[in-house]
């Protein structure tokens, strides 16, 4: 087995990888080696904004699927997971969402992660912000993410913002501002209409220095113990075995799905799941793959009348165009993210904060699992429970590291969820009734005007509810016997060991989840390195 020694392994290259890689390697007297299963980022779809629409699924994908959903018609539902440099911020729809400010006094104040306050965070979400227009106490213009507005916004995405509108929701040009709630159309992590995921953002900068080694296509097999404490990681590189020694740390930043399987792998979790796999039990930790909390998107979809849409651009001759408008001039439907709309409100009307979030797409069957529609040019509308009390698991399905994990997220196992889902897709079909998308809508696709009680959309939300790629919470933050790391992000019960991503989050903020994590990511290198 070869060796080779480091202060700090880094097990991941997401988006929280990434900035710990950056910022770690800032002291020119610290050996960072960063780890990623994935490959590099070299397909141009990854950078162009609207290749999302081609990565939920994929080479660039883990290609899982959830355990059969017993609250979802036992559904196998498909769960994109990035098996890319950059992780989930080189393959998602760059919407750049903070949540709001309640999340995580929750997290402080009620769930055990003090420092974890808005006012212990804000600092760090400005840090890693490069806003190309907004700026003040609630945006940061100097980081290393960019984050911008969408130049010239769909019509049907500007008719998406006025339906709502009409439907009572008042315009919102800000959702990481003051007032969370209303409509508008989401600023995105997109720098000079290209994507700034934060391999680019973060890492590319770096690579240039002496003190940072990445690999690409490592699958770790575990991290090495001597006694409680973590002396080196595992893992096998073109059919090698490779054995990283550190003298600092062991940074896991593998994801909400990743980080607590390489755990197990590890011998840390709960010791009779790790025995039923002939797992030697370095140290009984039940909260590892535990509280796995996630969004239940429900999308509905329209055929429109025309080709008012991105959809449009399926056809060779205008999909020629669109990439000729690209190339020369930057401007053009490939600079959309397609996820262009949306809006935060509310299920009921004594709400204080928004429970519900959507997403309006500029097109149908973007994202897998989505219908299209026969005449070729729909859109799609997208809603969720922002705060699920919906609890699931990740759990190893064997001992081999190459074997994918078994993921019961136990969607809409709560009364509450169920009734927040169904309202999300009762208010969205409202939205789509409005004056201002009427003009371009034919009919309803799905669903069909047989679905009209509340029982209708909670059946039709169970039927075709699917993953929104915000996996968190298994190796959850706090100070309470499930609690996985401590508020410093240090693995209980172990030396020389943290957990540096969304798995550490104790329940999931009421947004999308990438700037959060990069947030995690940049108080984490403080911790790390004495800051805070």
């Amino acid at each position: 087995m070869r060796e080779s020694g480091y202060d700090y392994v880094i097990i991941g290259g997401g988006s929280a990888g990434c900035v710990l890689a950056a910022r770690l390697t800032e002291n020119p007297a610290v050996r960072v080696l960063l780890l990623e299963a994935g490959g590099r980022d070299r397909h141009p779809y990854i950078h162009m904004p609207v290749g999302f629409s081609k990565m939920t699924s994929g080479p660039f994908t883990w290609g899982l699927k959830t355990a059969p959903q017993r609250h979802a018609h036992n559904r196998e539902i498909p769960y994109a997971q990035a098996r890319v440099i950059g992780g989930g911020s080189s393959i998602n729809a760059e919407v750049y969402t903070r949540g709001h400010p309640s999340d995580y006094d929750r997290w402080a104040n009620e769930e055990g992660a003090a420092g974890w306050s808005f006012r212990e965070v804000q600092p760090y979400f400005l840090r890693s912000e490069g806003n190309t227009i907004l700026s003040g106490e609630w945006h940061g213009t100097d980081g290393p993410l960019g984050v911008s507005n969408l130049p010239d916004p769909q019509r049907t995405s500007r008719a998406f913002v006025q339906a709502c509108q009409e439907y009572g929701m008042p315009y919102n040009p800000d959702f990481n501002g003051r007032t969370q709630q209303g409509a508008g159309i989401y600023q995105t992590t997109i720098r000079n209409n290209r994507r700034c995921s934060a391999a680019v953002g973060y890492l590319r900068p770096a690579r240039g220095r002496a003190n940072l080694t990445v690999e690409t296509g490592c699958l770790v097999r575990r991290i090495v113990f001597e006694g409680v404490r973590a002396v080196g990681v595992e893992y096998a590189k073109d059919g090698r075995a490779v054995l990283a020694r550190v003298d600092s740390e062991v940074l896991v930043t593998a994801g909400a799905i990743g980080s607590p399987k390489i755990m197990m792998l590890s011998g840390i979790g709960p010791a009779a799941h790790l025995r039923q796999h002939g797992i030697d039990v370095v140290h009984d930790l039940p909260g590892v793959g535990e509280n796995l909390n996630d969004h239940f998107g429900v999308d509905i979809v329209a055929e429109l009348k025309g080709p008012t849409s991105l959809d449009k651009y399926n056809k060779l001759h205008w999909m020629l165009w669109a990439g000729i408008q690209y190339v020369l001039f930057n401007s053009g439907p490939v600079t959309s993210n397609v996820v262009e709309g949306g809006a935060f409100w509310h299920s009921r009307p004594d709400g204080e904060v928004p429970d519900l979030q959507f997403h309006f797409l500029a097109g149908a069957g973007a994202e897998e699992g989505v219908p299209t529609v026969p005449s070729g040019s729909g859109i799609t509308l997208n809603s969720y429970t922002l705060r699920p009390k919906s609890r699931g698991t990740v759990r190893l399905r064997s001992a081999d590291a190459e074997a994918l994990p078994v993921i019961d997220p136990n969607f809409l196992a709560e009364p509450d969820d169920v009734k927040i889902s169904a309202e999300g897709v009762r208010i969205s079909r409202e939205i789509f009734r409005q004056p201002s998308l009427q003009k371009y809508i034919k009919r309803l696709h799905v669903p069909g005007e047989e679905v009209r009680s509340q029982a209708d959309f909670a059946d039709y939300a169970r039927r075709y509810g699917r993953t929104s790629y915000h996996p968190t919470g298994t190796c959850k933050m706090g100070v309470d016997a499930m609690a996985v790391v401590d508020p410093q992000l240090r693995v209980r019960g172990l030396d020389n060991i943290r957990i540096c991503d969304s798995s550490t989050m104790p329940s999931l903020i009421g947004s999308n989840t990438n700037a959060a994590t990069i947030m995690i990511g940049e108080k984490a290198s403080d911790l790390i390195r004495g800051n805070k």
